[in-house]
């Protein structure tokens, strides 16, 4: 399994760059090694879970840092052992520092020595490839580049990048969790959960003062950026020219259907994320403590599948808080209410809930006012939306007219297709989400109006 950093299409940005060549050449090259790393990554057989571990080894830990020397030969050579002093080679000794950060939490906190459990050494290599904007973990040890000089600076600044790729480490011995879909995009946030754990542990935070920003510094002065993501508000966290704008989304209600980065796993990513960050936040105190000590038994308790999807996740997580702390819980209430505010987790009864399908004897459009149709997936993945007021808008009785011929009630959802779109319709509180292809005449006409000629608006 090799999973990298940067989503691939903030580097298709970059390698579109026109006004700089330099730049877009750094997009290009970084692009292409990652497609071969895909391809290696393809034809190479899964690697087993291993067992969850019961001990901490005696053994100090383990590390070996190594030097590619501008090359994309791996592992490289030795730059620096573990025990070793510093070499004055700042790559080099940020990825000997930030690696101890990440190996102790997971052998303190959850008794778990190296990325496979059982102690084994940890290599890293620095200083791969040429103005690489990358790091990966290649299934089998962690790799850095030194950005392009320009946008980005090095990828052993951040020193949550290195505790993001040993978390990938963690999930292929552990659940295996597909990098795909929905369990792609669990795979990536689980990543930035425990990068961010180990990004508070250092800094001495709690979840309530943390940032929950993740890649803070990995962007040059000059660029609009704070971060690569921000787990409690996804899709805030740069707006720039070179990069665009961040087109991470935080809740179901804007789940992007897309064949690109691997079915959205960075996109997605963010609503498994602010689910942990209003989790922790709520339960309070040191995030890895109670919420983190929930999330890791959940990944490595045997009870979630390699192609668990988000509602399977969320449902492990309250089984696992309820089972970790039987006499608080209030733990489990909050990461289920986490859940149900980022829309996995139908809400409660005192909550307001959005079912996907209307009681038979309703006929919504009779009733209701507000009209809304949101599209998403396609091959760049974008969202567009769009309203209306049936009762003031002259087109009113029109699509009343179409939704009562379309017969919402009888419609329901079938699996979405390759680059095609998926279609949400709300009427009020009311709504049903269904794939391109299974759009009725009706609705076709309906979607047309809403996103057309009432004026939908294109969200990235």
């Amino acid at each position: 399994m090799t999973c990298t950093f940067v989503p691939p299409y903030l580097l298709a940005r970059l390698a579109s760059t026109g006004a700089d060549p330099t730049l877009a050449g750094a997009g290009r090259s970084t692009l292409q090694v990652d497609a071969r790393l895909r391809d290696q990554r393809a034809g190479a057989p899964r690697q087993p879970p291993a067992a969850r571990t019961t001990a901490v080894s005696s053994d100090p830990a383990e590390r070996v840092i190594r030097t590619a020397d501008h090359t994309e030969q791996l592992p490289g050579t030795v730059a620096r052992a573990d025990g070793s002093p510093p070499t004055g080679d700042v790559a080099v000794d940020e990825a000997y520092d930030s690696s101890a950060q990440v190996w102790d939490l997971f052998a303190t906190e959850f008794n778990r020595p190296s990325a496979d459990g059982t102690g084994s050494t940890l290599t890293v290599t620095v200083h791969y490839g040429q103005d690489y904007d990358n790091a990966f973990w290649d299934g089998s040890q962690l790799v850095f580049g030194d950005g392009d000089g320009q946008v980005f600076d090095r990828f052993t600044k951040p020193m949550d990048v290195m505790a993001h790729e040993f978390a990938h480490g963690v999930t292929q011995y552990t659940a295996g969790l597909t990098y795909e879909g929905q369990s792609g995009a669990l795979n990536e946030s689980v990543s930035d959960v425990f990068a961010s754990m180990t990004k508070q542990r250092a800094l001495g935070q709690d979840a309530v003062s943390a940032d929950w920003l993740i890649g803070e510094g990995i962007f040059l002065p000059g660029i609009n950026a704070k971060a690569l993501r921000s787990m409690t508000e996804p899709g805030t966290a740069y707006d720039d020219p070179r990069l665009g704008r961040d087109p991470q989304v935080g809740s179901m209600a804007d789940y992007v259907t897309t064949t690109e980065d691997n079915g959205g796993v960075h996109l997605n990513s963010g609503i498994p994320n602010r689910a942990f960050a209003l989790a922790a936040i709520a339960v309070g105190g040191l995030s890895w403590e109670r919420t983190g000590k929930v999330w890791y038994d959940a990944l490595t308790g045997g009870e979630v599948g390699a192609d668990v999807d988000f509602a399977g996740f969320a449902a492990a997580t309250v089984g696992s808080a309820t089972r970790l702390f039987p006499d608080d819980s209030a733990v489990a209430g909050h990461v289920r209410a986490a859940w149900q505010q980022v829309g996995v987790i139908a809400t409660d009864v005192a909550g307001t809930p959005a079912p996907t399908t209307p009681p038979v004897d309703v006929a919504p459009a009779e009733q209701a006012r507000r009209l809304a149709v949101r599209r998403t997936g396609g091959f760049a993945g974008a969202t567009r939306r769009g309203e209306l007021d049936l009762d003031d808008d002259p087109r009113g009785p029109q699509l009343r007219q179409l939704l009562q011929r379309a017969d919402l009630t009888t419609l329901s959802p079938g699996a979405a297709s390759p680059d095609r779109f998926v279609y949400t319709v709300a009427l009020d509180a009311w709504q049903l989400t269904l794939p391109e292809q299974d759009l009725t005449p009706e609705l076709h006409e309906v979607v047309r109006i809403v996103l057309d000629d009432a004026g939908g608006v294109d969200l990235g």
